[in-house]
């Protein structure tokens, strides 16, 4: 996601950043304040923070359970986190009919989409190293069993994908963030078509999925944003909702190289929403426009072991 340092050239980037993207609204379209009151918002950082630690203290124990007790409670548990924060989830697609080895692919606005993801398509979370020492967020996606990836090291993204491929090979399910790098949710980046090279050596099925947010800028999580920030930034919100489309899968028998893949499911994830009318009231809240103009790309490689993403 984020990172204040200097990143290397061959990394992604977005030209999302905190003070352009992330504000969120002072009223909404009725007129009513968006921002929750301090004591509301104290109250969910506590209890968010609460029920991350409460996982970590309890995941020993729960490791001794058998795989399905343990798969329901860690999915529970993700829902419980997300909720303490603040945030209404809603599901659309049918992720239980789905089964088998699978590459979730989804566009990334935000931290919240990997508690959301993991509540209903539990797999392998694909991370920088870095996550793993983010407090809240870090345990979490040690407990999930992330593969953690050194985006510093070029040369390390071929191991990554074998590891993936392994997963998935052995009938697991293996969840990717293609764009590299968090976008703001009111333009998002190119699918990089390393992460497909593991659907297409496994001969699985690649998942798109399709996350939106309501507020857009509060739950966004771009650029140097610190962590703390965000946080702060989503219990303050007077109700954030996240919309989560899980779409058709996509045979990667179909495609004769990941570039090809990738494209697939970049053009599937890209497909607006219908339009609710039971959610009118939110709608206001989406940006009427761009705050970029557009997102750069440049071609990829066939072989995964030259691909720099």
């Amino acid at each position: 996601m984020n990172g204040s340092t200097a990143l290397p050239p061959w990394l992604p980037t977005a030209p999302c950043t905190p003070g352009r993207c992330t504000a969120h609204p002072e009223t909404g379209p009725d007129g009513q304040d968006e921002r929750a009151g301090t004591v509301l918002a104290v109250a969910r950082l506590t209890a968010g923070t609460g029920t991350v630690l409460l996982g970590v203290l309890l995941a020993p124990a729960v490791g001794l359970l058998p795989a399905a007790a343990r798969l329901a409670l860690v999915r529970g548990w993700v829902r419980a986190v997300v909720r303490a924060f603040g945030v209404r989830a809603r599901y659309e697609g049918t992720a239980g009919a789905v089964t088998g080895p699978l590459l979730v692919v989804a566009n990334h606005v935000s931290w919240l989409d990997i508690p959301l993801l993991a509540a209903v398509l539990p797999g392998r979370m694909v991370a920088k190293r870095e996550v793993r020492r983010w407090p809240v967020l870090g345990p979490l996606a040690v407990l999930g069993g992330t593969l953690f990836i050194d985006r510093d090291r070029l040369r390390a993204l071929p191991g990554t994908v074998r590891s993936m491929a392994a997963v998935l090979a052995g009938g697991g399910r293996v969840v990717v963030f293609p764009e590299g790098s968090t976008w703001c949710g009111r333009v998002r980046g190119r699918f990089r078509p390393a992460a497909f090279q593991a659907a297409l050596d496994s001969g699985c099925a690649v998942l798109p999925v399709r996350i939106d947010y309501r507020p857009t800028g509060a739950a966004a999580y771009v650029g140097d944003d610190p962590l703390g920030a965000s946080l702060w930034r989503v219990v303050t919100a007077r109700r954030i909702v996240a919309d989560i489309r899980i779409l058709d899968p996509i045979s990667s028998v179909r495609y004769p190289d990941r570039r090809a893949l990738a494209a697939a499911a970049q053009r599937a994830v890209a497909q607006p929403p219908v339009a609710q009318p039971t959610v009118a009231r939110d709608s206001a809240n989406l940006p009427s426009s761009s705050v970029h103009q557009r997102a750069s790309s440049r071609p990829a490689a066939a072989s995964s072991s030259r691909t720099p993403a």
